[in-house]
């Protein structure tokens, strides 16, 4: 063959545009968010990992399209939780951080990715983890290489030295060794770790603006970071495009987390009607990790936790049950998170029954976990919904969980970005 009909050939296979992978999905109803009315039959069709249509009965499937059939089967936006901690498993062994690789948060992750997966969750916000294991974890699902969700992550969590979030339990040279660096102390170098996070690949920057119950040391829950440190944060933050999560408890440390412009209160325990005035005010959410509670208090006196930490958890025990009733009726705006890794992963979804026996609705509880939580991301025009256009976040259930969100917790089908998984 002369050279220039090879040039030839090739020219022409380059300028051939690939076939569109297409998937058709027959189902016998379609929730396209929760503030729609439920669809009848229908057939969804995804193209290249996005919606393409949603029309009415069973269509046919043209050549070479994959076909799906979910007869007797609802479909429903892929839900989203805000807090997740996919590199780690419940337990109380602190020191394993002196003696495991950061390549091992990788590992566990790849398991734990895979089983929030399958419980229905296609995105979730990695809300702390190793310097790398999360952005590579964040690769990973979005390459297709493990399957899992859509991974926002934050990477190493920006602390006050000797507060939570910062290593502590072990030997002051051991604590030493094993810090990250992201602890600062005032606004100027608390700007710099925001920066030096975001140049490390941070999708959102979290902080630990209150003590906490899992840490080894028996500080308080108020505020650990200065009115000025949080105001640096949340600004230099927001002029990068990032948002800011702050795992708080206290109120005033809520209250203050709030007024310096931060986006979202992990956990918010202690909330009381003040706080929730400043939240409200500034539209600040609360994402109340309900499950985070529940999985500490299952473990209670079982050997897993340290006497210090065991006071903690009995010390908020009570208040955990009823918070997110009083936030509620304050009208503080709440979007769905569990703190999964606090408890066992693939467990996320029973996070719905906790919040509608504080008084959610299930269609509220339904939308914190899709429309509302995708707004907390930015991301409201391209997850949340089943719409032309969007992301093709997908699962299958066996009742409308509009009417029940107990249906969530046996998800059938899932689809992310496209790719079922299983």
């Amino acid at each position: 063959m002369k050279f220039a009909t090879v040039l030839a050939l090739a020219g022409a296979l380059v300028a051939t545009p690939a076939l569109a992978d297409t998937t058709i999905i027959h189902a016998d109803g379609v929730i396209v968010d929760a503030d729609s009315p439920p669809l009848g039959q229908s057939t969804v069709t995804v193209t290249d990992g996005r919606i393409v249509s949603i029309e009415d009965g069973f269509t046919g499937v043209p050549d070479g399209a994959t076909m799906v059939h979910l007869a007797g089967k609802i479909l429903a936006p892929g839900m989203i939780d805000l807090h997740v901690h996919l590199t780690g498993d419940p337990g109380g062994d602190f020191w394993k951080e002196a003696v495991e690789p950061d390549e091992w948060g990788a590992i566990v992750g790849a398991k734990n990715a895979r089983l929030t997966a399958l419980a229905g969750f296609t995105t979730v916000r990695e809300a702390g983890s190793g310097p790398e294991n999360g952005f590579a974890l964040r690769r990973g699902t979005a390459e297709g290489y493990i399957p899992g969700p859509r991974i926002v992550a934050a990477g190493v969590p920006l602390s006050i030295i000797g507060g939570h979030g910062d290593v502590s339990g072990f030997r002051p040279e051991v604590n030493e060794v094993l810090d990250t660096g992201f602890t600062c102390t005032g606004a100027v170098e608390c700007a710099e770790k925001v920066r030096l996070a975001s140049q490390n690949g941070s999708d959102v920057i979290k902080i630990t603006a209150t003590g906490g119950v899992l840490s080894q040391q028996g500080r308080g829950l108020e505020a650990h970071f200065t009115d000025a440190e949080m105001k640096s944060i949340a600004d230099t933050a927001h002029s990068l495009g990032l948002k800011v999560m702050a795992h708080a408890h206290g109120a005033r440390g809520i209250e203050a987390a709030s007024r310096a412009g931060i986006d979202t209160i992990e956990h918010g325990t202690y909330l009381d009607e003040a706080a929730a005035r400043e939240m409200k005010k500034n539209g600040t959410v609360l994402v109340p990790t309900l499950m985070a509670f529940k999985g500490v208090t299952d473990r209670l006196g079982k050997g897993i936790y340290t006497p210090v930490v065991e006071a903690k958890i009995e010390a908020v025990a009570e208040t955990a049950r009823v918070f997110m009733g009083k936030a509620l009726r304050w009208g503080v705006p709440i979007a769905f998170g569990t703190d999964a890794g606090v408890y066992s992963h693939g467990n996320n979804a029973g996070e719905f029954a906790l919040m509608v026996a504080q008084g959610m609705s299930h269609r509220q509880a339904f939308a914190s976990a899709t429309t509302e939580a995708a707004k907390v991301l930015g991301m409201e025009g391209e997850i949340g919904r089943i719409a032309p256009g969007y992301s093709a976040d997908i699962i299958a259930v066996d009742a409308n969980p509009i009417e029940d969100t107990s249906s969530l917790e046996n998800v059938e089908w899932v689809m992310v970005r496209g790719r079922v998984i299983e």
